[in-house]
């Protein structure tokens, strides 16, 4: 039998930390959020990194690992929203995302469009993705910008623990769809640990450095490039904007 996680104390966290305290709260404050996906639950592991360890054992029936079936999945996690729950749907890895694109695109998207604003899909599909660990051609690939053009989606990178945790929770409240990726790269990252009940708002830019000058902006994980590039610019150039 698998035990129960013990709480993380700590207050330097990892991503793969940061999602499970998201995870943690966001089930204990709503009855109506479940997570659901392959070896999610604990006989199977708590996840491929351990980012749902010890949850099925705290909340039972609410977190269950699913057969191999993308398809199933994120079907399974569009009924239960419209119908009111409020589901996180994990595919492992992002590569088999596109199994269940029909899912996603023709109906999690547009559901509210298509109902006259009537009916809300509040889901979140997590997923995985990243280059430079030896994942190969199956597992490597990043299409955030496929879903960014899918009109009612909104597509999530957090680049840092504090912001995978406040991202991830921003999302499990949200009314509408939300693709939510996180980086093998950066799972093992280590952060400060950010306060209970974190959210960091969805669509709103995060300004590192302000100043007058120039812009420099980046969308996918790697954010610390960014406050790289201006504080590089600024000892030449004078001050920046850097949104990561």
């Amino acid at each position: 039998m698998s035990a129960q996680a013990k709480p993380i104390a700590s207050d330097t966290i990892t991503c793969a930390q940061a999602t499970l305290i998201a995870l943690d709260e966001a089930l204990a404050a709503d009855e109506r959020v479940l997570l659901f996906g392959e070896e999610v639950a604990d006989p199977q592991g708590g996840g491929i990194v351990g980012c749902s360890k010890g949850l099925s054992t705290k909340y039972g029936s609410r977190v269950r690992s699913t057969p191999i079936s993308e398809q199933a999945i994120v079907g399974a996690a569009v009924g239960a929203a419209i119908a009111g729950m409020r589901p996180v749907a994990e595919i492992m890895l992002m590569n088999f995302i596109t199994v269940a694109m029909d899912q996603i695109v023709n109906h999690a998207a547009k559901t509210r469009f298509m109902s006259g604003g009537k009916t809300s899909v509040p889901l979140t599909i997590r997923t995985m993705t990243g280059v430079g660990i030896g994942g190969a051609g199956q597992h490597s690939d990043m299409y955030d910008l496929w879903f960014a053009h899918v009109p009612g989606l909104k597509v999530v990178l957090p680049s840092n623990p504090a912001d995978q945790q406040g991202l991830l929770t921003a999302c499990i409240q949200d009314d509408d769809p939300c693709i939510f990726i996180e980086s093998t790269v950066l799972i093992g990252q280590k952060g400060p640990r950010a306060p209970a009940g974190h959210v960091v708002p969805l669509g709103k830019a995060a300004i590192t450095r302000p100043g007058d000058d120039v812009t420099v902006s980046r969308q996918d994980q790697a954010g610390g490039g960014a406050p790289r590039v201006s504080e590089a610019f600024r000892t030449r150039r004078g001050d920046l904007i850097a949104h990561p």
